[in-house]
């Protein structure tokens, strides 16, 4: 499922987001017992625990042991909810990076810390790129990366193609990691038993397969190193991330140096 940022009250989302007179931060009688943040939190949590598919307000407001309508007080609805969820999540990527080796050993520092982010909340990446957030943390992440990037000599044309292409590349490995991580539960069918019946039954429906397809036959004649954990599309993609990401800074490295 895709979610797009953005869907609640322009003003009431950017204001929360920023802090910029939240709702119960200063009232007259009891210190409320929820806050926005304790509200995010819990819902970070339905969502890590459960999947994007489970969040509601309801969920979150059990998860507080309270009811969902107490948290319309200081979240109007599920569509700022996701924001801040979004932009709260993001905090936790480091915002400063050792460049004193150099830009690339930071950008490949950098893209390890982000895939292992999506992939503790695979959640923030049902959150489409097609509308940004806009929140503190998102834009603090962005400027960490820029800050790397700027080291490399580019103007700020080229720093921001470079900006798009490693996040697209990071999101798209995560993507697969994650996706290959719920499959099982999906389907009830685990990954290695998934292509072994079809590999099998390649062999049987498409006979001559390599004399039909040699390129893809000696793509995939390379061997694979065995893993110790998870599925075979996740030591796959742990596998080209690697080569991936080296052909990428290479081609930024050959771009700078060709002006």
């Amino acid at each position: 499922m895709v979610v797009f940022a953005g869907q609640g009250d322009a003003r009431r989302s950017m204001a929360l987001l920023w802090r910029n007179g939240e709702p119960g931060e200063v009232r007259p009688g009891p210190k409320p017992g929820l806050s926005v943040d304790a509200i995010v939190d819990a819902a970070i949590a339905v969502a890590d625990g459960e999947g994007m598919a489970a969040l509601s307000m309801r969920r979150v407001g059990e998860r507080l042991g309270r009811t969902g309508m107490s948290l319309y007080t200081y979240v109007p609805s599920k569509g700022e909810l996701v924001d801040l969820m979004y932009d709260r999540a993001l905090a936790e990527l480091p915002r400063d990076h050792d460049v004193s080796k150099g830009w690339r050993p930071a950008v490949a520092s950098w893209a390890e810390q982000t895939l292992a982010f999506y992939l503790r909340h695979p959640w923030v990446l049902q959150v489409s790129q097609a509308r940004p957030v806009l929140g503190p943390n998102e834009f603090a992440v962005l400027e960490s990366l820029v800050a790397i990037l700027r080291g490399t000599g580019a103007g700020p044309r080229g720093v921001r193609g470079m900006v798009a292409l490693l996040f697209d590349f990071v999101r798209g490995a995560a993507t697969t990691v994650a996706e290959s991580r719920l499959a099982p539960s999906a389907t009830g069918v685990s990954d290695e038993e998934w292509w072994q019946a079809r590999s099998h039954l390649l062999e049987e429906v498409a006979p001559g397969f390599a004399a039909r397809y040699p390129m893809v036959s000696w793509v995939e004649s390379a061997d694979d190193e065995p893993g110790e954990a998870g599925s075979y599309t996740e030591h796959r993609v742990s596998e080209t991330f690697s080569t991936g990401l080296a052909l990428l800074l290479d081609g930024i490295e050959a771009a700078v140096t060709a002006g």
